[in-house]
């Protein structure tokens, strides 16, 4: 009987969200969330690109230094894996944070958009009461990595 009242518990979730997400509304917030993880990648990305521009390794002098001493490529290699790691947690905190969203019942992860630089967290967008401004900030503040949360979220009532 459980199985039974699950999968017909499923079954209208999903069909609610083939509804939703076919909507002009659903698509509207899927292509804004779509922009949102495209923006974070690229921001990622040129923060690597960044990183790596200042390492500036030119072939004779990297011979040269490696033949002479033998550590320019741990102490380089360890800052393009600080600039690695760097870039690739403020991603993950934003899919964390946004994976949160989405599992919650009372926040919207479309309507939320959140953006992480150096571990601090801006989240921005509309919420239907000052307690889910509460609440997402509770979330984001919670998540690994987090060091600091800035809420520019607006109340906006349901029309």
């Amino acid at each position: 009987m459980r199985v039974l009242l699950a999968l017909l518990v499923g079954l209208v979730i999903g069909a609610g969200a083939v509804w939703y997400f076919g909507s002009d509304e659903g698509k509207t917030t899927l292509n804004h969330t779509e922009t949102q993880i495209s923006n974070a990648a690229k921001s990622t990305g040129h923060a690597i690109q960044d990183k790596l521009k200042v390492l500036d390794l030119r072939t004779n002098d990297f011979k040269d230094e490696l033949a002479r001493t033998g550590q320019v490529i741990r102490r380089k290699a360890e800052e393009v894996g600080h600039a690695i790691a760097d870039a690739t947690a403020d991603a993950r905190i934003t899919a964390a944070i946004k994976a949160k969203l989405l599992a919650s019942h009372e926040l919207s992860a479309f309507s939320i958009s959140v953006n992480t630089t150096n571990g601090i967290v801006t989240l921005s967008g509309t919420v239907p009461s000052l307690e889910a401004i509460s609440k997402a900030m509770l979330l984001a503040l919670e998540t690994e990595g987090v060091t600091e949360v800035i809420s520019t979220l607006q109340v906006k009532a349901k029309a």
